[in-house]
């Protein structure tokens, strides 16, 4: 991603905290034991699973790589036991082979993949671990009606040159992508129910994430109406019960890969 312009807010993107941790949580429990000397968490945010890592592993060198200082800023409090490095998660090479590349809500993000999981399997020494997870929401309404929205009218002229996040493979091309890179390879699908409180919860949710490049590349009127036309087909997508509660199927890809 590009570093040039700091768009994360990490008050924004913990609002949901505990929902964002779960898949995290699982995707580190499915790398086996071990005693790895260098691990990487690549896009790691606000630090709280870079200092998860650094307590399973406590004698590694735990680096943290993100591109937003705003991130990293929460992350060199959360976590001062690592390091962290500012850098495009795209253009990050290694100086040396890394025993576990973890990367978790990250590398959706990212495009060509095709070319990108090889580049990070290479930087991954003979017997490590890639451990990585992806949202796959690129075809539900939370993502959809982003790109339709952007498309219309009243925005396309304001965001006719933003850098969309472009849809992830499908399990089985990543399959066919790893398999004769990989020594094992596990690959998966979970959804996640999240239970999301408040009014205007899902716009909220994705207000942390895949809904704020929009927002901040446009000014302030059209972004308040984009904003407003969001919610609206968000609210009707994900209807709020009765108990004041909005369920929100949230659709994950995991992969673990031994190199």
């Amino acid at each position: 991603m590009d570093t040039s312009k700091d768009i994360w807010d990490a008050k924004q993107y913990m609002h949901f905290g505990n929902e964002r941790l779960r898949p995290a949580l699982d995707l580190l429990a499915y790398i086996p034991d071990q005693e790895p000397k260098h691990v990487v968490d690549l896009g790691c945010g606000t630090g709280n699973i870079t200092a998860l890592l650094k307590a399973r592993w406590a004698h590694a060198d735990v680096l943290g790589i993100d591109s937003s200082q705003n991130m990293l800023d929460k992350a060199t409090a959360t976590a001062p036991e690592c390091r962290f490095l500012r850098a495009d998660l795209g253009e990050w090479k290694a100086p040396q082979q890394v025993d576990v590349l973890y990367t978790n809500a990250a590398l959706q993000w990212l495009p060509d993949h095709p070319s990108l999981f090889p580049h990070l399997l290479s930087s991954i020494r003979p017997g490590g671990w890639l451990a990585a997870q992806m949202p796959a929401m690129h075809n539900e309404p939370l993502r959809q009606m982003q790109g339709e929205l952007a498309d219309s009218p009243a925005f396309a002229p304001y965001l006719k040159d933003l850098r969309r996040q472009p849809p992830i493979l499908n399990a089985d091309e990543y399959y066919d992508l790893l398999r004769s890179r990989a020594a094992s390879l596990d690959i998966w699908e979970t959804t996640y129910l999240h239970t999301l409180k408040g009014d205007d919860a899902v716009t909220e949710w994705a207000a942390g994430t895949s809904l704020r490049p929009y927002l901040e590349a446009l000014p302030s009127g059209p972004r308040e109406a984009f904003r407003d036309a969001y919610s609206a087909a968000m609210m009707q997508a994900y209807p709020q019960r009765e108990n004041g509660v909005t369920l929100l199927p949230f659709k994950r890809l995991f992969i673990i890969a031994n190199v």
